[in-house]
């Protein structure tokens, strides 16, 4: 059977999150899935450093994750009825990397929350 590569995004910097756990579990689920959780924990988006010293190298680490993945899975808390400002960062990031990393790539949006929407908002 083929390898199948899934990356897991956590709109959650903290190692113990409930996010975090949830793309875990995703993944233990996945048979014959190679997994990679990105590392979303870079500098804010700021212009002024992507003219004078270009994406980061960690931006680019994710981007080429995201196209090398099979198949990506996110899971984001609730931030103020919308995702977290770690992911929208993060999709600023890539957005500013070269080709097209998100083509064509399927892509699950999962959330844990601790209010009553349960992250539906996110």
């Amino acid at each position: 059977m083929t390898q199948f590569n899934l990356l897991g995004i956590s709109g959650s910097l903290r190692a113990a999150s409930f996010n975090r756990q949830l793309i875990r579990e995703a993944a233990r689920l996945m048979e014959n899935a190679t997994y990679t959780e990105a590392d979303l924990d870079f500098p804010l988006y700021n212009g002024d450093v992507e003219d004078a010293s270009g994406v980061p190298a960690a931006v680019q680490t994710l981007a080429d994750q995201i196209a090398a993945a099979d198949g990506v899975v996110i899971s984001t808390p609730e931030y103020n009825q919308s995702f977290s400002g770690v992911l929208k960062n993060a999709l600023d990031w890539v957005s500013r990397t070269d080709g097209a990393p998100w083509k064509g790539k399927p892509v699950a949006i999962v959330s844990a929350a601790a209010g009553h929407a349960g992250g539906a908002r996110a």
